[in-house]
Formats: structure tokens, sequence, C-alpha cells
């Protein structure tokens, strides 16, 4: 299987768990983040480039898979997420290095698909 589709398939099974809970919290948050990024006076693609620098700085890897899924589907250019990863690596510093492998491990993985 592919880093791509074993991701997808995890956070959708573990969403699905998450949300059967029936958690009024957790479900206004998990609708909050979804509202978030629909397009406003930034775009949608701009509001997903801002959420990855952010998901890189803070390290997270499975934002930082999320949001690149995101951003392919909006048709984000490779030359676009190399000066994503120039603003992510600025900010955050040599630190976030290993996310960027990782980050561009994911692009390649969701190109070959």
């Amino acid at each position: 299987m592919s880093i791509v589709k074993d991701f997808n398939d995890h956070r959708t099974e573990m969403n699905k768990k998450i949300m059967a809970q029936d958690n009024l919290v957790m479900k206004r948050f998990f609708n909050l983040d979804s509202r978030t990024y629909e397009d406003g006076a930034l775009p949608k693609k701009t509001k997903e480039l801002l959420g990855l620098v952010a998901s890189m700085v803070l390290r997270c890897d499975d934002y930082i898979r999320y949001h690149l899924g995101s951003c392919y589907d909006l048709g984000v250019t490779k030359e676009e997420l190399f000066e994503v990863f120039s603003v992510a690596n600025i900010v955050g510093g040599s630190i976030c290095i290993p996310h960027t492998r990782r980050a561009l491990e994911y692009w390649e993985a969701l190109e070959a698909q």
C-alpha cells in the first residue's frame, strides 16, 4: 500500500471513531477546523499553504500530510511547494529539515498515484 492510502485510510477510520463518541466539543472543533479552510477573504489554496507552513513549524507530520493532500488537490505546483518549504524552514529553523524531507516524500507519493 502507498503512504498516501495508508494515511488517508487511518485518518478516516480514526475520525469515524472520534465522531462516534458524540462529544459536542470535538464535533464543534472538527467543524471549526473544516470551516477555517473554506474560501473567504483568503482563497482556500492560500489557507492550505498557511496551514502547511504552520504544521511544518509545529513539526506535526499528520497535519503536514493532511495539508499536502489538500494542496495537491487544489493544484499547488512543486515550485509553490518549495516556497512554502522555504518559509517554514526560515520561520522554524533547521529542526524543520526532517519534516521537509518527509513532506517531499509524501508529495512525490501524491504525484505517483
